[in-house]
């Protein structure tokens, strides 16, 4: 390093002495070792560095916990966060967070149900959060874009809304769910029928493996280009980017939400809803909400519905399938794709400002539980009185969300991604409790609740296995064990995941990570491990 360089850093290396106080000697060197690996820009590295010494630590790892579960006083904190600006600084933290045992954490949106993304059961630990790296170029020629994992899915959908009225991508409603993690466990929305996954859809990829080289789709090769599309994220590398492929959508979409509480027939229509909305054309989607909280105790079922094409083609339709819901042209509304995403992500407030993608504001700002299971048959009317019995009982807030499957789902191999569960899926019901009051005996009756509703629905949900998604991560499923966790430990969430594909993901890990070093309490081990 010249002289000049020494001088650039030392404002950085008295602010790493200073830190010693707080962290020790045996961890000073990794602050040391980040400047010095960084020593082509020392100053830089110097501002994407946030430990709890700085007055911005505190913001900047609050910024992306979107379940207030996991920010809390007991939560472990990471030592340090890198918020990285470019490629270098994530080799660098790599790099150094070896030479040092330290385990990372990586985070885009910070929507890991579990807050694993930046929280770990054996601290120290280091996040890398990936919100600076958020670039979104789309290319309408080649009807493709790169997308760089901080992103989130709102800029990712006003990129794409702002050059064309007529291509779209498939993946959550969510506006603030980065890309990163989204994309890495397979990725669902409104357009799954007709298209499939966010991951179905990502034709390359930049990742940072675990000697910090830089790879894309030819120089990782096939099998871990197939690994890091759906097979969960902070496992196989850093993904800093996607080239996803962009899908064509009719210049007006149609939209409609139809509410109906108890009282207005919700419990036959949600019985009705499990033998149609799957059979409907890939074109339409009907998912089904059911909400209650404490600002409204009653139980609303929310039917929303985004149809590629026309309102006159719609109505039609709804008539001949689902009569029983009365669906009306007043109901609906016609406007262009993007304008539909913000409409189911504004709640249906009428609002389409472009500014409910570019939002950083959390859409559930509590406390929560989440998990979500699988249906192959629908479930008894009895049950879904049972289900709304236990949704009265003492809990605050509590949503369930249903997707339907079919269409293109159906068409895809269970095997050609990670994400296996495809044919013969009716739909996929996700469970949510959620609180306010931050008192113990509070967190643990909610979560309790949650069990007990989960375990009464085992009967009726998929089987042999009980399917998962890793995207709405339960820890309830198994944890890998600390320092050790052997295939057949691991297989106890992981089947459930990934069904078949959970061996090809241990064999993809044991070759580019045989060490485990990119991992975390439900991450796919390495043989060896």
């Amino acid at each position: 390093m010249n002289s000049l360089a020494v001088l650039a850093l030392l404002p950085f290396l008295f602010w790493v002495t200073s830190f010693h106080v707080t962290w020790g000697d045996t961890h000073e060197d990794f602050l040391h070792c980040l400047a010095l690996y960084s020593s082509n820009d020392p100053n830089s590295i110097s501002k994407v560095i946030y430990t709890p010494c700085n007055t911005s630590y505190s913001s900047v790892l609050q910024s992306r916990i979107e379940n207030l579960r996991f920010n809390t006083s007991e939560t472990p904190k990471p030592v340090v966060i890198v918020k990285p600006t470019n490629v270098s600084q994530i080799q660098a933290t790599i790099k150094c967070s070896q030479k040092h045992s330290l385990p990372i954490r990586i985070r885009s949106g910070g929507h890991d149900l579990e807050g694993l993304s930046y929280v770990s059961s054996t601290p120290p630990f280091v996040v890398i959060d990936l919100a600076n790296l958020r670039t979104v170029t789309v290319d309408v020629t080649s009807k493709s874009a790169w997308v760089q994992s901080g992103a989130t899915l709102g800029e990712i959908y006003h990129g794409i809304g702002m050059k064309s009225r007529t291509l779209a991508f498939p993946a959550g409603i969510c506006p603030t769910v980065g890309a990163g993690g989204h994309f890495s466990g397979g990725g669902y929305g409104l357009l799954l029928r007709k298209y499939g996954l966010a991951a179905d859809n990502i034709i390359d990829a930049h990742l940072i493996d675990v000697n910090g080289q830089i790879l894309n789709r030819a120089s990782m090769g096939e099998d871990l280009f197939w690994a890091i599309r759906g097979g969960g994220g902070n496992t196989f590398g850093i993904v800093i980017a996607w080239k996803i492929n962009l899908v064509p959508v009719p210049p007006v979409v149609t939209v409609f939400s139809v509410s109906r509480t108890l009282e207005q027939n919700a419990t036959k229509l949600f019985h009705r809803w499990q033998y149609v909305a799957n059979m409907f054309p890939e074109e339409l989607m009907i998912q089904l909400m059911i909400k209650k909280d404490s600002s409204s105790p009653t139980i609303t079922a929310f039917f929303n519905a985004l149809f590629l094409g026309g309102v006159d083609t719609l109505i039609p339709l709804v008539k001949e399938g689902f009569p029983e819901l009365g669906v009306m042209k007043e109901d609906c509304k016609e406007m262009s794709w993007m304008e539909a995403q913000i409409s189911f992500a504004s709640g249906f407030t009428g609002n389409l400002s472009t500014d409910v993608l570019l939002t950083n504001t959390s859409i559930f700002p509590h406390k929560f539980k989440q998990s979500i299971d699988y249906f192959t048959d629908p479930v008894p009317l009895a049950v879904i009185e049972e289900i709304w019995k236990r949704i009265g009982e003492n809990v605050e807030i509590v949503w369930l969300f249903l997707t339907p499957f079919g269409g293109r789902m159906s068409e895809i191999s269970e095997s050609s991604i990670p994400y296996p569960h495809r044919a013969g899926i009716l739909y996929q019901m996700g469970y949510e409790v959620g609180w306010d009051d931050g008192s113990a005996d509070t967190s643990q009756r909610h979560i309790n609740w949650f069990r007990r509703l989960y375990s009464y629905m085992t009967p009726f949900a998929s089987k042999n296995p009980r399917r998962a998604y890793v995207n709405y991560r339960d820890l309830d499923l198994g944890t890998n064990l600390p320092g050790h966790t052997s295939y057949e430990t691991a297989s106890i969430w992981g089947v459930k995941y990934f069904k078949n594909n959970f061996r090809k993901l241990v064999q993809v890990k044991t070759a580019v990570d045989p060490t485990n070093y990119f991992r975390n309490e439900q991450s796919v081990p390495p043989f060896s491990s």
